[in-house]
């Protein structure tokens, strides 16, 4: 017997396939009928009228068919994604060549010479560049060294160590032994204790400038070095032995995962804590600018009577503005822009500074009754954070001396970025509004000005040695260019920029990598220029990669990874260095099982030596990175970077022999024509 509520719901049950719109006769002929259409049709479940859920099952039906949803949109983009991988080019990988085991964890690398120095825990350690071999260690601190600066002096190595404290150490590092010059801010009363945020070296070692900061001030210390009597010294140490200490030979530890060839050292090397060499001499003390305000003279005349020889002439300290005047400009500053201004303000940075050693040049001379030697660097230029100027001052001076600025120079924005060449010929000053000033230090004029971008700012500028395209190949020059630059911007979007100046031609910007939206991961963090490869750079990614990039192409040629079973533990920071000389960087690589480990001694820490020479994708351009001067002066490809007094005399040479060719063209036609006039009058006679 069957109830009216069962037939109900077998005729629900078979409507579950029904057509949206009305039934019509069908027309005589098959053409005239109409198309069937999907849109025509819907699709019901049959029981959906009868069994749907209740509250609050339906919303949890929703909410889980909407994470179905949402997780099958993840895994179709992660699998496009990995499809596009796939599809992708993968440049070769190159493993590296050598390692170093470490029982202590590495902060920070320098390079110079044919050694390398690693500050780490306690101290720091000298190792040969070519063979990874450890040779001297020094380990005399209770905390670890964060930064380390080395500086070639010629035949010996000037270091400049940073410790956790903040505390900077100068060390002379020569065939004779290490020894230790002078803590540089170091002081019996902690409460006093000055932390040391930059160090920098003038080249050839002439000069060292810390940045310093305590007390809730911030200045720059200046000190000249005297290279002359540390040699002395270390050539006749009975001069300079102090008999309250005994020589040491230098500690060394011998853990069980070093072996015996790491060991090997020269016994003759020593720690020389008894001989004290000469102190660096304080020259100068450079606090950052005080901010403009109103001014408290009573006249022009007294504007006037402030600045004696032009000095400070453009810092805008010394004018006739009054504070109401001030006041007034920014009320109406306020009121224009107030949309902008509203919110909530961060807390004001504390002022920084970069500072640079100049050579004399044509923009940085020496006064007249000044002798110095060439290549000895006579003015600091520095600029601080948020400040337009860039301000040079001369090292010619004492401590009594006001350490006044002898030039300024203004520039239309904050400057956010300044860079210095090796060869301090070249100097790059990038503002905050993404224009950057080239300067030619040694000829005395601006290169040119260009700017990044809309939407781009600089965040790091890193110059190359000037290369030529010869033959496809990038090259260097035998001869040195005058006027020549290119340097390569990393921008804060993680776009790379390549900036060529050529005398007085107008410089040229060139995108080398654009800003990653879809692999944002491959975000370029670093880049660092190989100096022994003409127009290389290595470029740091986030995810970890490591990339060699042709900026002439430009384009990749191959990568560079530590072995599987390490990685790099902070990607966007890497610690690592590129020799200036040799075609070869060294990478630090940590252990992923033992980065979590609790125990400090059991973690192990390798660096890793990428010698470029021996991946065969770079063997030929190592090889061949030269070109003779005489290919330079017969190739017209290599005309424009030919000196001018060069250029000239190869334009009179080809005048000339044009000239002459067509002397003799004109010698030969003439004598044609009087050979023809001959035989006309032959002709006529008979």
């Amino acid at each position: 017997m069957s109830s009216p509520g069962g037939s109900q719901v077998r005729k629900m049950r078979f409507s579950s396939f029904v057509r949206k719109v009305l039934l019509e006769v069908p027309s005589p002929t098959e053409q005239d009928w109409p198309q069937d259409n999907e849109k025509d049709f819907a699709f019901k479940d049959s029981e959906q009228e009868l069994e749907s859920l209740p509250q609050p099952y339906r919303m949890i039906n929703k909410m889980v068919n909407l994470l179905f949803d949402q997780a099958w949109e993840v895994i179709m983009k992660r699998d496009a994604l990995r499809e596009a991988e796939h599809s992708r080019v993968q440049p070769t990988i190159y493993l590296p060549l050598v390692e170093s085991k470490l029982t202590k964890m590495p902060n920070c690398m320098a390079v110079s010479q044919d050694y390398v120095f690693i500050g780490g825990a306690k101290g720091f350690s000298i190792y040969n560049l070519y063979d990874a071999k450890r040779l001297y260690i020094w380990e005399k601190l209770k905390v670890d060294v964060t930064s380390i600066w080395a500086a070639d002096l010629g035949s010996e190595i000037l270091i400049a160590p940073v410790d956790e404290t903040g505390i900077a150490r100068l060390f002379y590092f020569c065939k004779d032994g290490l020894f230790l010059i002078k803590a540089i801010n170091e002081v019996d009363d902690t409460s006093k204790q000055t932390t040391c945020l930059k160090t920098e070296i003038s080249h050839g070692g002439d000069f060292a400038a810390f940045l310093l900061q305590g007390a809730g001030e911030i200045w720059l210390d200046v000190y000249r070095l005297p290279k002359e009597s540390w040699l002395k010294e270390v050539e006749h140490p009975q001069l300079a032995i102090n008999p309250k200490k005994k020589v040491r030979q230098l500690q060394l530890n011998t853990p069980d995962s070093v072996t015996s060839d790491n060991l090997e050292m020269d016994i003759n090397i020593c720690f020389r804590g008894d001989i004290k060499l000469s102190l660096p001499v304080h020259i100068m003390k450079i606090k950052p600018p005080k901010p403009v305000t109103g001014t408290t003279f009573k006249s022009p005349l007294e504007v006037f009577a402030k600045i004696e020889d032009c000095y400070g002439l453009g810092s805008g300290q010394n004018h006739f503005i009054k504070d109401t005047q001030w006041e007034q400009q920014e009320a109406i500053f306020k009121a224009l822009f107030k949309k902008y201004l509203d919110g909530e303000w961060g807390e004001e940075r504390l002022s920084m500074a970069t500072f640079h050693f100049l050579l004399p040049g044509r923009v940085t001379t020496m006064p007249a009754d000044v002798k110095s030697p060439s290549g000895v660097a006579c003015v600091l230029g520095i600029h601080w954070t948020g400040n337009h100027n860039f301000f040079l001052y001369s090292l010619n001076r004492t401590l009594k001396d006001k350490a006044d600025p002898e030039g300024v120079w203004p520039c239309a924005a904050p400057i956010a970025v300044s860079q210095l060449s090796c060869c301090c010929s070249y100097l790059v000053l990038a503002c905050e509004d993404g224009v950057l000033t080239l300067w030619d230090l040694a000829e005395g004029f601006p290169l040119g000005v260009v700017a990044l971008p809309k939407g781009c700012s600089c965040q790091s500028v890193r110059f190359l040695k000037y290369y030529l395209v010869h033959q496809g190949q990038n090259v260097y020059p035998e001869g040195p260019l005058k006027s020549h630059m290119k340097c390569v911007v990393l921008c804060t979007d993680s776009s790379v920029h390549l900036v060529t100046a050529r005398g007085t031609q107008e410089p040229t910007i060139s995108v080398l990598v654009e800003r990653p939206v879809k692999y944002l991961d491959e975000a370029i963090c670093a880049v660092a220029p190989v100096p022994a490869l003409p127009g290389m750079v290595l470029t740091f990614s986030r995810n970890g990669s490591v990339q060699l990039m042709d900026v002439a192409k430009p384009q990749i040629i191959c990568a560079f990874a530590p072995p599987r079973n390490y990685h790099l533990a902070v990607p966007w920071t890497p610690v690592f260095v590129v020799s200036l000389h040799r075609p070869c960087f060294l990478l630090r690589g940590d252990h992923p099982d033992e980065i979590e480990s609790d125990d400090a001694k059991d973690i192990q820490n390798s660096i890793f030596c990428f010698n470029l020479e021996a991946y065969p994708l770079l063997e030929n351009i190592c090889n061949l990175c030269t070109v003779p001067q005489t290919d330079m002066t017969d190739s017209m490809a290599f005309a424009q970077v030919l000196p001018l007094e060069k250029r000239c005399e190869n334009f009179l040479q080809e005048r000339f022999q044009k000239l002459e060719k067509k002397v003799k063209e004109q010698e030969h036609w003439t004598r044609l024509h009087r050979y023809s006039l001959f035989l006309q009058r032959e002709t006529s006679r008979k």
